[in-house]
């Protein structure tokens, strides 16, 4: 997948808002409310300062004070606000965003999930998405609020005298914006490698919790660990140079703000001096400039985060921009399923370049038993999934009862198919619902015929509680054997006509 620009990949998080933006606006507002209180406080202890020092001023020395609880209470609710309606957007997003993942697996599925790394897959649909939380409750209205808020000081400023206004602008869109893009350049790439061996390290260990007992037996607990190892090596690497750029950042923004400060008090010690401002109108754009930087400091820090975000988003969307093997049809469809054909049929994979079926053609005719019998390689699984549309052919075609399986309705081909693959997944519920996926509207008695067609029936009534025992993750608590009859059990209850 080619690599998306940082502020597309922007435009298209932002492009999931549009159902909460609403929110966001609400967000936004209570956030800037918030801020300005928040510098408030130190303003008017600025005036209430210099109106003790100088006599009359702009409010009086109690309401100055009165004034000030007032900013601090309303501080409070309005942080309290903002914050609660940043994080409803975010993990709303969340919701939708995992839902348009699932949604697109379940096109992309079952050739996508062939080859996909497993590994890789679940991080993706976890840590990867739960990162994206910081874009939506701490980078989009942070934003909004830095360029709303320190816009207005730099106008309150320049009102105090046109020199302050444009110095603190400087300031501010070196703070809030050149150190952010340059920073979130710098180690864009670093980000992105995180997540490769993020992911590596996750795929890593669960190939090795899978195959814990094939380690034991092999004696490959040693290698296992040294290679753990490794990988934990390369991640802290990884996430060493992301923090040494973050410290560096950090500094360097602490040392801008600082000469801000010196900037200001030197301005402000001329002017009083040159009798320009009073003592009040220097205390007060000291106090505003020392307490504005916040909203910008938070953009400064985002570089780094942004980097993780902007990494985990571009994989996602990779996945959600890929293009399905095969299109599904739409419709219901009555299928005798009386005959079966491959005409002529050419198959590649996408990822080779070696024909596995070259103008191979086969008839098969209802209630034909077929066995395929050859080295691994020639084609025998491929058959299966030809037939089950995992892909489509690049020549020839494939028919049931004339009709090209392509152009025959989704559903109505998966109804007549039943697959009972070498490895019989069970989800961790009672041995009832696991059968039950082959037929989910299935009573206890189809069930029960359907265990004894797989020979499986008399185990599982010696089990305290029947067909009610819950089989554990991965079906754990059953042989290899056990859990190979309780897919035979699944496929004979589902009934297909094509049995593979």
């Amino acid at each position: 997948m080619k690599r998306q620009s940082g502020l597309k990949i922007m435009r298209r998080l932002i492009l999931e808002l549009k159902p909460l933006i609403h929110v966001m606006v609400m967000t936004i507002t209570l956030g800037v409310l918030g801020f300005l209180a928040a510098i408030a406080i130190g303003v008017l202890a600025a005036i209430a300062l210099g109106t003790w020092v100088e006599g009359s001023s702009v409010v009086s020395f109690e309401t100055a004070l009165v004034l000030m609880g007032v900013c601090a209470v309303s501080r409070g609710l309005l942080r309290y606000g903002e914050q609660l309606s940043g994080h409803y957007i975010a993990f709303k997003i969340l919701y939708l965003l995992r839902d348009k993942i699932f949604a697109k697996l379940r096109t992309l599925a079952p050739a996508k999930l062939e080859g996909k790394d497993k590994g890789n897959l679940i991080s993706m649909i976890t840590s990867d998405i739960e990162l994206l939380e910081v874009f939506y409750a701490h980078t989009i209205a942070p934003i909004a609020i830095a360029i709303l808020t320190n816009s207005l000081i730099s106008f309150v400023l320049s009102q105090i005298h046109p020199v302050y206004g444009w110095v603190s602008a400087i300031y501010f869109i070196v703070v809030g914006v050149l150190i952010p893009y340059f920073s979130s350049i710098s180690v864009k790439e670093a980000g992105v490698l995180y997540r490769q061996v993020f992911a590596d390290s996750n795929q890593y260990i669960l190939d090795s919790l899978r195959g814990l007992k094939e380690i034991i037996f092999f004696n490959q607990g040693a290698n296992r660990l040294a290679n753990l190892d490794h990988h934990s090596c390369t991640l802290n690497q990884s996430v060493r140079q992301i923090k040494n750029h973050e410290g560096f950042v950090t500094g360097l923004t602490g040392v801008i703000i600082s000469s801000a400060m010196l900037v200001f008090t030197g301005t402000g010690f001329y002017f009083y001096t040159t009798h320009q401002l009073s003592l009040t109108a220097v205390l007060v754009a000291l106090v505003l400039i020392a307490s504005s930087f916040g909203p910008v400091v938070a953009l400064s820090n985002l570089s780094n985060t942004l980097a993780h975000t902007f990494a985990c988003a571009q994989r996602l969307f990779d996945l959600l921009d890929e293009v399905p093997q095969v299109d599904e049809v739409a419709g219901e469809m009555e299928i005798r399923a009386d005959h079966l054909a491959f005409d002529r049929v050419t198959f590649t994979y996408p990822s080779s370049d070696r024909a596995i079926f070259k103008e191979a053609s086969i008839s098969i005719s209802k209630g034909d038993k077929l066995a395929l019998v050859g080295p691994s390689g020639t084609g025998k699984s491929t058959f299966i999934k030809l037939l089950m549309r995992y892909f489509d052919v690049q020549a020839g075609r494939i028919t049931i009862d004339g009709t090209t399986i392509s152009k025959i309705p989704t559903n109505a081909l998966k109804a007549k198919q039943t697959l009972v693959s070498q490895e019989t997944y069970l989800f961790n519920d009672t041995i009832v619902n696991n059968i039950r996926i082959g037929k989910a509207e299935a009573t206890l008695e189809e069930v029960m015929q359907a265990a004894k067609q797989a020979a499986i029936h008399e185990f599982i009534m010696t089990l305290p509680k029947g067909y009610d025992t819950s089989v554990g993750e991965l079906g754990g608590l059953l042989s290899s054997g056990e859990r190979q009859r309780l897919g035979l059990a699944r496929a004979f209850l589902h009934n297909g006509v094509f049995l593979f």
